[in-house]
Parts: structure tokens; sequence; C-alpha cells
């Protein structure tokens, strides 16, 4: 049994990039932030792409500065403020100033999705254009940020997976001895990688208003259920779900609703 222990890697990445000098009273760069960072960059060099290629309901450049703020400002408000209220409330009791101590973790991509919806449209009104328009494009730049905070995730060594045998299991030294199943990992491929390349082949394509959104809120909802499966239920269960999967069939039914939707407008 040590042996086997032994076998498998120890996570020892440190979670912060770039370390600061003690005199100026901050530890440094965090990957959490690089990570949000290289999201919106990518989520940046997308829209530039695709609204000169007139596929955005986006009129100007200026409209891009516009929405990638309001976006910004959307998924960090509203995945912090989701975190605490589903996942941290006594913590927050306890200390109010948690919340806006963004750089420890703890942002939830349930939040962030209703921050960013809420964003979408608050810009489709002051442009006047079509908010599924709008919600099409949120969603085909979304799967990066969600990639790049998943490895994040992994990096700071937080929201583990199971414990298992796995030849690929990492030990957590925070979470015990026990090799898990790096969770945070199936969680870059499936609720990350997978749907951005899918939304790279398909967004360019010109659906129908909602299309987009539709069919990355379902791949989105299938990948977070089934690594939910893996993943160390931290936040216990909801009706035999974990609270991930309880939280996620809203927008699975989202999702479904917008592909019908968009398949009758089509006919």
């Amino acid at each position: 049994m040590i042996a086997a222990v032994l076998a498998y890697w120890t996570h020892n990445l440190d979670p912060v990039a770039i370390h600061f000098p003690e005199s100026w009273g901050l530890r440094g760069v965090h990957w959490y932030g690089l990570a949000y960072a290289a999201g919106f960059m990518v989520a940046a060099y997308l829209l530039g792409r695709w609204r000169r290629a007139g596929l955005t309901p986006l009129r100007h450049a200026l409209d891009e500065s516009t929405l990638i703020t309001a976006v910004m400002v959307g998924v960090i408000t509203g995945g912090r403020l989701g975190h605490v209220l589903l996942y941290a409330r006594d913590e927050f009791a306890a200390d109010p100033t948690m919340v806006f101590r963004i750089w420890q973790g703890g942002m939830a991509s349930h939040g962030g999705f209703l921050g960013v919806l809420l964003a979408g449209a608050w810009f489709a009104r002051r442009a006047k254009v079509d908010f599924l328009s709008v919600g099409d494009l949120l969603c085909a730049l979304a799967p990066a940020g969600l990639l790049f905070g998943r490895l994040a995730n992994f990096v700071n060594g937080e929201l583990v997976g199971n414990p298992s045998s796995v030849a690929w299991a990492v030990i957590f030294p925070h979470d015990g001895p026990m090799p898990r199943h790096p969770s945070q990992l199936y969680e870059a491929f499936g609720e990350g990688l997978l749907p951005l390349l899918w939304v790279l082949v398909r967004y360019p394509r010109r659906l129908p208003p909602g299309r987009i959104a539709g069919e990355f809120l379902l791949l989105y909802s299938a990948g977070r259920i089934v690594s939910e499966c893996f993943r160390s239920a931290e936040d216990g269960h909801v009706l035999g779900l974990t609270a991930g999967q309880f939280w996620t069939l809203p927008l699975a039914a989202l999702g479904l609703f917008l592909v019908l939707r968009s398949r009758r407008a089509a006919e």
C-alpha cells in the first residue's frame, strides 16, 4: 500500500505565479488571476475576429470593449457572489470581508453565468441589438474562461476529486494522503475544451438566434454533471445530487428550451 501511494504524483504547485518582495505587502500574481486574464484575452481575440468577419451583432469596434468590460464585471461579481450564496454562507457570516478576497479562490460558475446574463442584457438594451444574438456571442466566448479557470483550480489544489487508484491519480496534501481523481482537469476538458472546440466550429455558421447558447449550455451541463461524479462533494447533496449537479439542472433546462425554440423559429 505504501509503495502504491508513493508511486502517485504529489501536488506541490505554487498558487502564486510571480512573487513580490515582502516589503511590498502583497504576495504576488496568482495563477487564478492569470487564468481570468487569459480567458478574457482569448475572448477579446475571438470577439474582434468574428466582428470583423461580420458574424456578431456588434456594429462598432467600441462595442467590443464595452461588452468585454461588462462581461468582466458580470462574471467576477456574479461568480464571487454565487460562491458566497451557494457554498460559503457560513464562512461569510463569520467574516463578511472574505467576499472581497477573490485571489484566495472561490468563484461559482453558476453565479458567473448569471452575471454574464445580466451583462449581456444590459449591453443588448444599450446597443439596441437582439438579446439572443448577444447571448449566442457570449456563450461562444465563455468556454475559454472556463478552461483556464479549471486549470487554475488544479494549480491551486482546490475542488479536488474523490479518492481513486487510477494510474493518473494525484495526492493533494491538504486533503490527506490518499490519491484522488484530478477532477479539475476532467472539468477543464468537459466544461471548457470540448465546448470551445464546438463553438469554434458552430458559431461561424450563422445559426438561428439562441441555438449556440442552447448548445453550449447543454454541453456545459453534461460535462459538469459527469465530472461531478469524480469530484469530492464538499458542498453536500441536494435531492441525491451533488450541489454542483443540482444547480446545473436549470442551465440544462434553459439550454434545451433555447435549442427547441431556435429550431421552431427556423421552420
